[in-house]
């Protein structure tokens, strides 16, 4: 039992993070890069920022290494230079595990996010910004009062999406970045059942595992759906 609390509370506290950063983080992408006026350069910032998505998580872990070990780290070797401070054991700590998760998949997957929102930032009607600037709007009321308005609903839709795969955290970024110094503090629900029901082949406790799973993401679906409705959107369902 004390077990299953501690990696409730990893998986909670983590899916928490990506939510509440990683969401957010995409919208505003989105948004930074449909107020990019000249082509060109639009499409070569949407290049560069969705090329990490088809990079696997082996590379993405490769290179997390490669700039934060303490062994010639490129992050600790600008610590140590610059600041004359001890080298940061990023890999290795506690404290760090789950800011590094956060980092590594909105440099992956941020810009990959952004496809649907700035598929529905195309649909906004352009007369809209017209008759804001008429007004005298400038780019943050018409930013504030049209466009997050005109994609309120697929906002919505992709939050209460995510929200289903909440404790679904991906097993092989955390599977890679873990060890045994902190593994207490990234131990999830995903590389618990790999260690515990493939390695050791306790496949019945592995599969109540994956089905609590399961039930929690559908109890969070049908609660975000319920509060979207209650906020006058239509929800998935």
């Amino acid at each position: 039992m004390p077990e299953f609390w501690q990696l409730f509370r990893n998986t909670l506290l983590i899916g928490l993070y990506n939510t509440v950063i990683f969401f957010p983080i995409t919208i505003v992408l989105a948004l930074v890069l449909n107020e990019i006026r000249s082509e060109a350069y639009k499409r070569l910032v949407q290049t560069l920022v969705y090329v990490p998505h088809f990079l696997s998580w082996v590379v993405i872990a490769g290179i997390s290494y490669v700039l934060l070990t303490t062994e010639g780290g490129l992050m600790n070797e600008l610590i140590t230079r610059v600041t004359g401070g001890e080298p940061i054991e990023f890999l290795t700590s506690v404290e760090w595990l789950r800011p590094l998760l956060v980092l590594q998949l909105i440099w992956k997957d941020a810009g990959w996010g952004t496809i649907i929102f700035l598929a529905a930032l195309a649909g906004v009607n352009v007369q809209l910004y017209e008759a804001a600037r008429m007004d005298g709007a400038n780019r943050f009321q018409q930013l504030w009062h049209i466009t997050l308005p005109s994609i309120r609903s697929v906002i919505v839709i992709l939050f209460i999406l995510r929200i289903g795969s909440f404790l679904d955290l991906g097993f092989e970024q955390i599977f890679l970045m873990l060890n045994a110094v902190n593994r207490e503090a990234g131990e999830v629900f995903d590389t618990y059942v790999y260690r515990v029901g493939l390695q050791q082949g306790q496949f019945s406790y592995s599969t109540a595992v994956g089905l609590f799973k399961s039930i929690v993401g559908l109890i969070l679906v049908m609660l975000a759906n319920k509060l979207a409705k209650l906020f006058g959107e239509e929800g998935i369902y």
